[in-house]
């Protein structure tokens, strides 16, 4: 999995950008709230990433927050969202705008971002309300809303990943919970899977 990506801008052709590392041109698809915190042109960028592979293509995304890459893998778990959709989400709101949106249940303000009727944005505020409960986002800094949906994001992925090696969703949680419990500065999905499969052997 690609995590990050660091190199020169190159191009920006929006939603996409090229960046060069070490002579490779990688194509990347970004909301518009990472367009306008982007460098010059020439410039090196550091980009965090989401790589997709699917039959026809492999797609990476590129966000230049931590929280909007969160945010965005929370984005694509709703029945009938996609990654399309998802980035103009991002394009047209912030984090915290978007969760403040979830929890007043405020469908006449998701209505208005584009691609998105009544009934996607009831079920966007149904499931990502339940989501968003686990998320310490009592605070009104960005800061700790973004990394609410950071711990959050990387421990729906561990958990699925546990649970695809064949353990019970009981106890990859359990293993999980304690393992942030006793390393809260954990942000990377990778460290926080090898830390609970050590855990529980």
């Amino acid at each position: 999995m690609i995590g990050q990506i660091r190199g020169k801008l190159i191009e920006k052709n929006p939603p996409e950008i090229l960046m060069e590392v070490g002579g490779i041109t990688y194509e990347l698809q970004i909301p518009m709230s990472t367009l306008y915190q982007l460098p010059e042109l020439g410039r090196d960028v550091l980009l965090h990433t989401h790589f997709v592979v699917r039959e026809d293509a492999q797609l990476l995304y590129g966000f230049y927050d931590k929280g909007d890459k969160a945010m965005f893998r929370a984005l694509i778990r709703v029945n009938g969202v996609g990654p399309k959709l998802a980035l103009g989400i991002l394009s047209s709101m912030d984090v915290n705008e978007f969760v403040r949106t979830v929890r007043n249940n405020d469908v006449t303000t998701m209505v208005n971002l584009p691609g998105i009727g009544k009934k996607t944005a009831e079920r966007l505020i149904i499931e990502m309300r339940d989501r968003l409960s686990e998320w310490d986002t009592s605070a009104s800094s960005p800061t700790s809303a973004s990394l609410g949906l950071a711990e959050a994001g990387i421990k729906k992925d561990a958990e699925t990943a546990l649970i695809g090696l064949g353990y019970k969703p009981p106890q990859a949680t359990r293993a999980i919970s304690q393992v942030l419990k006793d390393n809260p500065e954990i942000s990377d999905n990778e460290e926080l899977i090898r830390l609970s499969l050590k855990s529980m052997a």
